[in-house]
């Protein structure tokens, strides 16, 4: 599944470095504004421990973990909704995304230039949010020209439509995001993804941090935190300075030991793929066989046939049921058989949706 996070933030604050942490493509990284240009794309792995507890119990031939695609957009400067510095092109790579991971400084260097002069995370977050909502007002406006002559019709459709039009304009002008209109009907939904708005899309706010506050955080995270509460948004925060260390250590054993004397339990960007995994309302099922165990991505509701079809459309064309073992009872018993034996193998029809861990056998016919 092409799902796509975009890296955002302004220029300096550690995207690339942290993209470079996150992916095998090397994006530049330096100290100077716009460095990065064209939009960097990875495709990485999402660290998953139930592949490993299947792996050891199936032995297979190989294991293939799931992956998300991660973007590094161009860094962005005040004005940019008016076309300043890299503007209407990093706007636009951010709308080709799905969701924002926004970067924030929140350490002290006098040797890393800040575009702005000092840190200061919460005015950097409204910078870039001004410079958006400033961009998806333009789009709201525009559309509702449109709409607004079907609506004076007596439209139902464009009614409805344009009220939201008019409810994400408020929001925007009083510097609120669009995702703060909250909608219901699948039509509504619909309507809003068609707009392509900047602002609706989910964000995860990852704060940038130096040597000693990789383990507990500083007041800057603590700032951040204030400034998002009311948002509903995940606040990460790690050292991409310090992620890039540890991805240079060669053997297992050094970056555990590495890890240790940070304390810390695992690195940074393996909590932050897997909240970005989240962050675009993503599941996991498995398959596991002596051929293969293969963790595989789907968006969360979704059913038993449409599963299927991410291994293969014929699957979800031909579909006639699903065999179903839930991860905890497949690790419990140790083996399909004996899950079988247990009674413990669910039998699904074409209604079932797919629960994040299922252990899936789709029977079709083509």
């Amino acid at each position: 599944m092409a799902l796509k996070c975009g890296i955002v933030g302004l220029p300096n604050v550690g995207k690339s470095t942290l993209f470079n942490c996150l992916s095998n493509a090397k994006a530049q990284s330096a100290n100077f504004p716009f460095c990065t240009i064209e939009p960097n794309l990875g495709t990485i792995s999402v660290p998953d421990n139930r592949l490993n507890e299947l792996e050891k119990l199936v032995n297979p031939e190989r294991v293939m973990p799931t992956t998300i695609e991660i973007v590094d957009i161009a860094g962005l400067v005040k004005g940019a909704s008016k076309g300043e510095g890299l503007g209407n092109k990093f706007l636009a790579n951010i709308r080709e995304t799905d969701a924002i991971i926004h970067v924030l400084r929140c350490f002290d260097d006098d040797n890393i230039v800040h575009v702005d002069g000092n840190v200061d995370p919460v005015r950097d977050k409204e910078i870039i949010d001004i410079e958006l909502q400033l961009k998806d007002l333009e789009a709201v406006e525009s559309k509702m020209k449109t709409i607004s002559r079907a609506a004076g019709t007596g439209d139902k459709v464009a009614v409805r439509q344009n009220d939201i039009l008019i409810a994400m304009k408020e929001k925007l002008e009083s510097g609120k995001s669009a995702r703060e209109v909250e909608v219901d009907s699948d039509d509504d939904v619909k309507f809003v993804k068609e707009l392509q708005l900047l602002t609706t899309k989910p964000v995860l706010y990852l704060c940038n941090v130096d040597e000693g506050s990789v383990a507990s955080g500083n007041k800057y995270v603590e700032q951040v935190k204030a400034a998002v509460a009311a948002e509903n948004a995940e606040v990460l925060f790690l050292g991409a300075a310090i992620e890039a260390d540890i991805n240079e250590l060669e053997s297992y054993e050094d970056r555990q030991e590495f890890l240790g004397d940070m304390g810390l339990d695992e690195p940074g960007v393996h909590k932050l793929i897997k909240s970005a995994y989240k962050l675009l309302n993503l599941n996991t099922y498995f398959t596991a066989g002596v051929k293969e165990v293969r963790a595989w991505t789907i968006t969360k509701g979704m059913t038993a046939p449409q599963a299927a079809g991410v291994i293969h459309t014929d699957f979800e064309k031909g579909f006639i049921r699903a065999e179903v073992i839930k991860y905890d009872n497949f690790i419990e018993y140790g083996s399909e058989s004996k899950v079988k034996e247990a009674g413990k193998m669910g039998v699904e029809g074409k209604d079932y949706v797919v629960e994040d861990g299922d252990i899936m056998h789709f029977r079709f016919n083509v």
